[in-house]
């Protein structure tokens, strides 16, 4: 048989389903809304081989509902048009059976490509079902996302996934004509990475290239069969954030050679240039901060360029801002500083503004005082007058401790001479 066993075991009903329980459990969020028959406009978030296109296509059939299917790869603005203006006949506003118009990966349309969705989404047309691997706050835009509710869906864990063996084994007519004991399921898991087609698949190799009627399945058996280099980079599983955290910690190391070794693992492996760039966005600003605060602006333009240029030209520029990373001064200082201020808000309330720092725009906020006694800094030498800027109750409190670098030490120097001994300065 050609068809691949991920497919012949593809679920039909939501009580088939495996995983997700957060979402289609008893107390599901998910689960609650499709039995109370309310299917908003929605994105399903996660890894592939969690089940997004199925759980899409069993919405649509208990709801009973036609279904349209497009992807993102292959379609555009015409292809989406098209699809919309069959639904709207074929039922949508004037009608409770909405179509479900189901778009895999949708993080791959273009903006204009996505405003093309806006209309029908909202005027009930459709009811939009999308899929995405990518963070549907970066490759959604904001007013489609205003529109869609948005459920997340796990990887398959272990007990998800020695389910979905044992289903194969008992329910598929291909893999239960021979007699299969699972003795060792830990290969089998760390290869599929959370990946049910993934798992799926190596399981049917496994089994349909063994001569013997009788297998049992070892993870020797398992590792022989399949090529481990195979998962040199799970996009989805754990070597992908123990790679990333290698990534950025060589970063923070200042070790351009490493940093930009773990750059080249995620390259080859398929990674997403936007996820690289905007870890490099987030590291320079962390770890290197004001002592070198040409690094976010270099970080930045790395995510600018590499998001119009796209691979494989990309690499040239990753591999620029990488090692400018590593090999610059580092400070946490601001970093530091905002997680010093968060607590001390929790900590504190919602502790009153200063009067001389609040706005006065009418007659009666000035009459009780609102910015009386305010210093405007540009009016003094220096452009700067000591004045409070804090609460009373946290007056004083230090919470910017500049870095023993060149560049910081500089900023220390500046606010010593300005606030003389003010904040520990």
């Amino acid at each position: 048989m050609n068809t691949p066993l991920a497919e012949r075991l593809r679920p039909k009903t939501l009580d088939d389903y495996l995983s997700q329980k957060h979402l289609l459990g008893k107390d599901g969020s998910l689960r609650k809304a499709l039995d109370a028959g309310i299917i908003p406009s929605l994105i399903f978030w996660g890894p592939p081989g969690v089940g997004k296109t199925t759980l899409a296509s069993i919405i649509a059939v208990q709801s009973n509902r036609p279904f349209y299917t497009l992807s993102a790869i292959s379609s555009g603005v015409k292809d989406v048009r098209e699809v919309i203006e069959k639904a709207k006949k074929g039922g949508g506003l004037f009608t409770h059976k909405n179509p479900i118009l189901f778009i895999d990966e949708i993080h791959r349309f273009s903006k204009s490509q996505q405003d093309s969705l806006l209309g029908a989404v909202e005027k009930g047309w459709v009811t939009l079902i999308g899929a995405t691997t990518e963070n549907p706050s970066f490759e959604v835009i904001p007013a489609l996302l205003s529109r869609c509710q948005i459920y997340i869906l796990n990887p398959f864990n272990k007990e998800d996934m020695e389910a979905l063996l044992r289903r194969a084994i008992k329910e598929d007519g291909v893999i239960n004509q021979k007699k299969i004991t699972l003795k060792e399921t830990e290969a089998l898991i760390r290869l599929s990475g959370g990946d049910a087609r993934k798992l799926l698949n190596i399981f049917e190799l496994i089994i349909t290239t063994e001569t013997s009627e009788e297998v049992t399945v070892t993870n020797e058996l398992v590792l022989s069969k399949v090529q481990q280099n195979t998962v040199l980079y799970d996009k989805t599983g754990e070597q992908h954030y123990d790679i990333v955290s290698a990534f950025i910690k060589s970063i923070r190391g200042s070790d351009p050679n490493a940093a930009v070794y773990w750059l080249a693992r995620m390259i080859e492996g398929g990674e997403d240039v936007k996820f690289i760039a905007r870890r490099l966005i987030i590291a320079a600003s962390e770890d290197i901060g004001n002592a070198n605060p040409t690094a976010l602006v270099v970080a930045n333009n790395c995510f600018q360029a590499v998001s119009t240029i796209g691979y494989p030209e990309s690499r040239i520029i990753l591999s620029q801002c990488v090692t400018y990373l590593a090999s610059s001064p580092k400070s946490n200082a601001s970093y530091e500083a905002i997680g010093k201020a968060q607590k001390l808000v929790q900590e504190t309330g919602d502790l009153s503004v200063p009067l001389h720092l609040r706005n006065a725009p009418t007659k009666l906020m000035k009459d009780l005082g609102y910015g009386d006694n305010y210093k405007y800094a540009h009016d003094y030498e220096n452009n700067f007058v000591a004045q409070e800027f804090l609460p009373d109750e946290v007056s004083n409190t230090k919470l910017y401790d500049p870095g023993n670098n060149s560049r910081e030490k500089g900023l220390r120097e500046f606010l010593k001479s300005r606030w003389k001994g003010k904040y520990g300065y």
